[in-house]
């Protein structure tokens, strides 16, 4: 059991980084920080409507998969007695 958690907590790290950063490359919907930077003139120029629905998947997914991991993890900590 113990390299199930391992592998589980390592998933863990790998798509916590990787939520961040899909997270971080949306582009901004404005009325925030980002139009008080500059950013709205460039994210209406940013990327096309496909490239932001296939990173919302991305993003979706990433969440989905983070949150069976953090799941499991609690379940084997319930359950599992070392």
């Amino acid at each position: 059991m113990d390299a199930l958690r391992i592998a589980l907590q390592v998933i863990l790290v790998l798509t916590s980084c990787v939520l961040v950063l899909t997270i971080l490359m949306h582009k901004g919907k404005g009325g925030g920080l980002s139009d008080m930077f500059g950013g709205g003139m460039s994210s209406s120029m940013s990327s096309s409507g496909v490239a932001e629905r296939n990173l919302n998947r991305i993003t979706i997914g990433t969440a989905v998969l983070w949150t069976v991991v953090i799941v499991l993890l609690d379940l084997m900590q319930r359950f599992i007695v070392d």
